[in-house]
């Protein structure tokens, strides 16, 4: 029986939601992978995702509202109440609130909330994954320094 390689297992271990890198960089480092290794195939995994959540949602959320009179309704009072609530805010942050939504390496922020910010936003495609794709490399450096930390001080006392 083939075995999946490691590889695509961090690839798609990073697409999960609440996981994403938080769960893919851990699984590499702990079978072995090379820290490079590990790095690129989370973030491939997980920029992958976000770009064809970026691309879906819009169609998605417009037949919804175009076949149905309860998501025409309710998505049309959340995108209101979104937009005229935090639209000053998003555009005085601008693209940083993004990579910072997407840095920060704990359970609730990253891709796939950047992804959905973005997209109540209106924002543009391309310039929504660059600021992902920064948030997601400082995560990324995060995440690999704090779990490489915890494997070294582990190390030190099972010796």
């Amino acid at each position: 029986m083939p075995t999946i390689p490691k590889e695509l297992i961090v690839f798609f271990a990073s697409m999960l939601p609440i996981g994403e890198l938080r769960a893919g960089i851990p699984l590499g480092l702990f079978w072995g992978m090379s820290k490079e290794s590990t790095f690129f195939w989370a973030q491939l995994g997980n920029i992958v995702i976000v770009m064809a959540i970026l691309k879906i949602l819009g169609p998605i959320s417009s037949w919804l509202m175009k076949h149905s009179k309860w998501c025409e309704k309710n998505f049309n009072k959340l995108f209101h109440h979104t937009r005229t609530k935090h639209q000053k805010k998003i555009e005085k942050m601008g693209g940083f609130f993004l990579i910072l939504i997407t840095s920060i390496p704990v359970i609730g922020t990253g891709g796939w909330t950047a992804a959905l910010i973005a997209f109540l936003f209106g924002l543009p495609y391309w310039q929504s994954v660059g600021f992902i794709l920064i948030g997601n490399i400082i995560c990324g450096i995060l995440v690999i320094l704090g779990f490489g930390g915890a494997m070294e001080f582990i190390k030190f006392f099972i010796k």
